[in-house]
């Protein structure tokens, strides 16, 4: 059988002199992994839809294990993520998120539309920091990780001074800290943009302008979180943590 997906490379996979294993996360059937026979050379002509990030379209054949590339279209190769050191490694964080968060052929419409969006936001220039925290809170659930970001966990106060509570897996009210000493004493506008991130529909983002310390605090936070709840330890996340000191030191 045959069949013809949208979707975006996430990962690549050197298979023998001249073959790659593609994996496609798609938007009819969730993630795909598929033989390209000869993609490795540059005049094949699976060469180019083949590259990591590539958005476009697949027709794979075979419906058990492991199908075959037969042709793709690309229609976008997101170019300017891969021109931007900072910006590939964004990318390759987000894509690696999603490939650990997910089985093979889970049909997810929604996740195709974040991590779509995600990487169109970040090859478009928007600030990859945020948009990089939106997707790891919109994961969060994927992974069945789910915080309390509507009012206090411990006591179910909305009207409050909030900080984030990792050991009570969730927002922490002024009357609620003494019960957590470990508690993150993070600023209001902090609470306010996780919360927004765990929220909205990723479509309406807009302009949006964040502090440094705000954007420090929001890394502290979520990193923390998956740090304790995912189980997840991978070489995308540290790199980009890596890029992150050394740009840090260069503008110092």
């Amino acid at each position: 059988m045959v069949n013809k997906f949208e979707g975006i490379v996430i990962r690549t996979t050197d298979y023998g002199e001249s073959n790659k294993i593609v994996t496609i996360y798609t938007r009819e059937a969730g993630k795909i992994a598929g033989m390209a026979r000869g993609a490795k050379k540059p005049s094949n002509r699976l060469s180019s839809v083949s590259q990591l990030f590539t958005y476009g379209y697949f027709v794979i054949s075979g419906t058990r294990g492991l199908g075959t590339i037969q042709q793709g279209e690309m229609i976008s190769s997101l170019r300017y993520i891969r021109e931007d050191i900072f910006k590939t490694a964004y990318a390759s964080y987000i894509v690696d998120l999603l490939d650990k968060g997910t089985e093979e052929k889970e049909s997810n419409p929604f996740l195709f539309e974040l991590l779509y969006q995600t990487l169109i936001y970040i090859n478009e220039g928007y600030d990859p920091d945020i948009v990089t925290n939106i997707f790891e809170m919109k994961m969060l659930n994927v992974f069945g990780l789910y915080p309390e970001m509507n009012h206090c966990v411990l006591c179910g106060n909305t009207e409050s001074q909030f900080g984030f509570s990792i050991k009570e897996n969730g927002l922490i009210c002024q009357d609620c800290f003494q019960k957590d000493p470990h508690f993150f004493p993070v600023s209001q506008n902090t609470i306010k943009l996780l919360r927004l991130f765990y929220f909205f529909d990723i479509h309406r983002l807009g302009s949006i302008s964040v502090k440094e310390r705000t954007k420090k605090e929001l890394r502290d936070v979520i990193s923390t979180y998956y740090d304790e709840y995912s189980g997840l330890n991978l070489k995308t996340k540290r790199f980009l943590d890596q890029l992150g000191s050394w740009k840090n030191q260069l503008s110092d």
